[in-house]
């Protein structure tokens, strides 16, 4: 099943630097033309987490209630704070609210050596629900 999202902008394009996702925070990046963030990065366990701004309950839907606010109020997980949907950080699954056992779409990263990330794939249009797998994972060491 193809869901198909605005067009993210080329690889080359810098969406933010690590510094700028704080352990058990959230990030969002690149407003759309309305203002609201095509997707966002979550730092859960030392390890960066990219996801597209859409919850799955309602294609395309915006997840946050303001600005960089992913997170439920513990931290623990994502929540569309329209439905009241919380996913894991790590896997995207939905473990509660109405699209239960669907899943974020994924967006791979690149980081480069001094840490700015930018997207991994330079022509991703659309995501494939059946491509977001482990391997797209970014794990931050230092």
């Amino acid at each position: 099943m193809t869901i198909r999202l605005p067009d993210l902008p080329p690889s080359s394009l810098p969406l933010c630097h690590t510094g700028d996702v704080p352990e058990g925070q959230a990030y969002g990046c690149l407003p759309d033309e309305d203002g609201q963030d095509r997707l966002f990065i979550v730092r859960q366990g030392g390890s960066l987490y990219a996801w597209r701004n859409a919850c799955p309950h309602i294609a395309g839907a915006p997840m946050a209630w303001k600005r960089h606010a992913y997170l439920s109020a513990d931290g623990r997980h994502v929540m569309c704070h329209a439905h009241g949907a919380r996913f894991e950080p790590d896997t995207g699954l939905c473990v509660h609210g109405p699209c239960l056992g669907s899943r974020l779409l994924r967006v791979a990263l690149h980081i480069s050596p001094s840490g700015q990330i930018s997207l991994a794939n330079p022509h991703l249009t659309s995501l494939q629900a059946s491509e977001t797998t482990e391997k797209e994972n970014f794990h931050e060491r230092g």
